[in-house]
């Protein structure tokens, strides 16, 4: 899942086998092996193929791991939208600051939705409504877990979820007032102060720069930092049990998340790292 995927849209070009990219190998103490790859959630037909990586790992991978997989994933879906919505008798208004409330009833007003459409509906939710990926002509269907998922299904791999489908849930709907609040406006707030451009954004994913994705992702939270904490690197830490399970099952895993998961000190590299992993690009 993770969060703001608008500034990770996909640079357009063709992958060669050489390039660099947003994959590692694992290796543990004993040699047992496990590939991770960062993903872009959503992208566009013009954005394939994938940096060639992506092919080797799945090729050397027996089954795949994703931060949460399908049928959690629907459900969560389903879910989110049922939380997203307050109780009768209750609504956006006393949840928000007054400021807030008028400043999205002239947003929707612009856009010809009515009040009552969007004032029963929790900030974090419309905010996902506004990030929804076909809003910038990008399609998860495209994304790096839904193709590589596709692919796992012509091929008989089983695909996991590194997430359950209420952990999976948890990280929005378990947001205060306050986070909810605050992860809606920054919608509406323009980048600046060492924020990273799209096309930069884009570049370094594509070349495996992993700390400039996470650091810029971060900075978006720059005066909320609790909810770079929450959406980011707590599920880090959540996810590193797991991974390491992977590594002692005897099968060979390619796992496969938000790219913005991977970098900086609390990303997944580096938690791997200090429990002494080898980390090497594919």
């Amino acid at each position: 899942m993770g969060k703001f995927l608008f500034v990770l849209a996909i640079i357009i070009g063709c992958a060669a086998a050489s390039e660099a990219a947003s994959v590692w190998r694992v290796t543990g103490p004993t040699g047992s092996t496990l590939y991770l790859g960062g993903s872009i959630h959503a992208l566009r037909s013009n954005d394939y193929p994938l940096p060639s990586a992506y092919d080797r790992a799945f090729d050397a991978s027996a089954r795949l791991a994703m931060e949460v997989d399908e049928k959690a994933l629907a459900e969560s879906s389903k879910g989110l939208a049922k939380v997203g919505e307050y109780p009768h008798g209750d609504g956006l208004k006393n949840h928000v600051d007054p400021r807030t409330y008028d400043y999205l009833r002239q947003f929707f007003g612009l856009l010809r939705v009515p009040e009552a459409k969007f004032s029963k509906l929790r900030p974090w939710f419309i905010a996902l409504m506004l990030e929804a990926p076909s809003l910038s002509g990008r399609s998860e269907e495209l994304g790096v877990e839904q193709f590589l998922t596709r692919r796992a299904h012509k091929n008989s791999k089983p695909v996991v979820g590194l997430e359950s489908m209420r952990e999976h849930m948890e990280v929005f709907s378990g947001l205060t007032d306050r986070q909810s609040e605050a992860y809606l406006l920054l919608l509406f707030i323009p980048q600046t102060n060492g924020s990273a451009s799209g096309n930069s954004l884009n570049q370094a994913w594509r070349r495996g720069d992993a700390d400039a994705v996470t650091r810029s992702y971060h900075e978006v939270f720059r005066d909320f930092p609790s909810l770079g904490e929450r959406i980011l690197d707590a599920r880090n830490r959540n996810w590193i049990p797991k991974i390491e399970g992977y590594l002692r099952s005897g099968q060979t895993y390619f796992v496969v998340v938000g790219a913005a998961h991977m970098g900086g000190p609390n990303g997944v590299l580096a938690l791997l790292r200090a429990r002494g992993y080898k980390i090497e690009p594919l």
